[in-house]
């Protein structure tokens, strides 16, 4: 990879801002100066240096993020706040986008990336990968709803979900519960439950897989993801 172009991938500039940088001098590849900014590099094995620190080449960026309501899951919008927009430039330049969608009103584990083919593993309904989600219910949950979602409900389109995993937390006018879903259709937990007569009231994602939302993540934070966390994501294929 030219020397510039790794300069520019990483946010550090456009290529003629970086290509300054190394007529400067600041730039060190394997402690030499360097002053041709189109040098090939192998950004594995050589060390790169700006102003004494490592320059650590990274094609892909894996983030969760804890989505807060109000934010939509889009790479950029006219009228709303995207998720990209929580995002400082150290991240936006790797143009990240969000693995799959949460509602504007819900919140919860969201995973951002550019890494295109792991998305697509993700998302596949194939991996049947397995989203949990807490929920706030205007009206009674019953072991009869449960034994519905069980045996999958059928949308106002007409549509029969997948059996569904529905656990009551706690009963009452409005009552607390998990549930979980192997698809992702358009507001699917909240269509299910109007398909039984009942309305969410408030929605949060705890997992996807293995993949669990950190609890230290207010809203709106996010960090990216640990080597247990990226190897999981990783090995659906």
């Amino acid at each position: 990879m030219r020397l510039d172009k790794l300069l520019a991938n990483m946010g550090l500039g456009s290529r003629k801002d970086v290509k300054q940088l190394i007529k400067s001098k600041r730039v060190l590849v394997n402690d030499q100066v360097v002053k041709d900014s189109g040098l090939n590099i192998n950004p594995i094995h050589d060390t790169v240096l700006l102003d004494g620190e490592i320059v650590e080449y990274k094609p892909y960026i894996y983030l969760m993020m804890n989505k807060p309501p109000g934010v939509i899951s889009a790479t950029e919008d006219k009228f709303d706040q995207t998720v990209i927009d929580l995002l400082p430039s150290k991240y936006k330049h790797y143009n990240p986008f969000p693995v799959g969608r949460l509602d504007k009103d819900t919140e919860g584990l969201l995973l951002l990336t550019n890494d295109g083919q792991l998305a697509h593993q993700l998302l596949s309904p194939k991996k049947e990968v397995i989203k949990t989600y807490y929920a706030k219910i205007l009206g009674r949950v019953t072991k009869e709803d449960v034994a519905k979602f069980s045996k999958g409900v059928q949308l106002e389109d007409g549509y029969q979900t997948k059996p569904a995993v529905l656990n009551v937390l706690s009963g009452g006018d409005i009552s607390e519960i998990e549930v979980s879903i192997t698809e992702g259709k358009f507001h699917q937990v909240k269509r299910m439950f109007e398909a039984i007569d009942k309305k969410v009231i408030y929605l949060k994602r705890l997992s996807m897989g293995d993949l669990v939302l950190d609890k230290t993540l207010a809203l709106g934070e996010y960090r990216e993801l640990n080597a247990e966390e990226l190897s999981y994501c990783q090995s659906i294929k």
